[in-house]
């Protein structure tokens, strides 16, 4: 399987975003997280995704250090989890979650899922205040319906940058996208290979052999076709790279159309408190 090397400037960009991310959820093993996010970096990767409940908030910072990328050509981006979303708790754990990053600034900070202790006005409140004090470029919003995404542009005074989702062939969000697009925000999606589903679904085995590429590759690039931003997680050297050279995939309009037919839904991360 081979694709044309991509350079770090060649990668498309949504605003100040990388179209394409190392995400970093359950890669709990310090080192193995910080070596992973070193050699996303390395390999040209300029945006880096995790979150407080991630627990390796520590790690991707170490990464960040060792790897020879100036901070200020890294987008950066965290979540604030659930438990935290009070107001003085926005600015009390963002604090320590820059703390654990080294770093003055995150790119994007997100509010992780609408639940438990958000509150609109109060999170959003905690949010501008930290954009307007710099220690937050962008404010994103995570697992938000239509609905509550109109909520936080109301409530927000900082426009909202993006809304991460779980997003990719076997759940493609259109109405959710179609909204957001509406709205001037990104799309962010998480989980884009569908937990490794993506390896079992023909229609994809078949545009990939026809590319010469991973049906990981496809995926992402049905992705970017569609203006979606993906963070797929890796840890091996071998699928950072394979994801990577995901931007020298080019689908044509009857790829991309076998894709948006695939006649099957398969959503992978379903909790009790998601607000669907």
């Amino acid at each position: 399987m081979s694709t044309p090397p991509v350079a770090s400037e060649d990668v498309p960009y949504a605003g100040e975003m990388p179209m394409l991310g190392l995400g970093t959820w359950q890669n709990d093993d310090p080192d193995e997280c910080a070596h992973a996010v070193e050699t996303a970096l390395e390999a040209g990767y300029r945006h880096i995704d995790t979150a407080q409940a991630y627990r390796n908030e520590e790690s991707v910072g170490r990464g960040i250090a060792a790897a020879d990328v100036p901070r200020e050509d890294v987008f950066l981006a965290t979540k604030v989890w659930i438990d935290n979303l009070a107001y003085d708790d926005v600015l009390a754990t963002t604090e320590e979650s820059l703390d654990r990053l080294g770093v003055d600034y995150v790119d994007l900070l997100y509010v992780h899922w609408p639940s438990r202790t958000y509150d609109p006005e109060g999170t959003f409140r905690a949010l501008d205040e930290l954009v307007d004090a710099g220690h937050v470029e962008h404010v994103g919003i995570s697992n938000f319906e239509p609905e509550q995404v109109d909520e936080a542009i109301e409530q927000s005074s900082a426009p909202i940058f993006a809304n991460q989702v779980e997003l990719h062939p076997l759940l493609p969000q259109a109405e959710l996208r179609e909204h957001c697009a509406d709205r001037d925000v990104e799309m962010v999606a998480y989980s884009p290979l569908a937990r490794g589903e993506v390896f079992n679904v023909p229609e994809l085995t078949e545009i990939a052999e026809r590319h010469d590429a991973s049906e990981a590759q496809v995926s992402l690039a049905w992705l970017r076709e569609k203006g979606v931003t993906a963070i797929p997680k890796a840890t091996s050297e071998e699928h950072i790279l394979d994801n990577w050279g995901s931007l020298g995939v080019d689908l044509d309009a009857d790829d991309v159309a076998a894709i948006d037919a695939i006649d099957r839904t398969d959503r992978r991360v379903d909790p009790d408190f998601a607000p669907w």
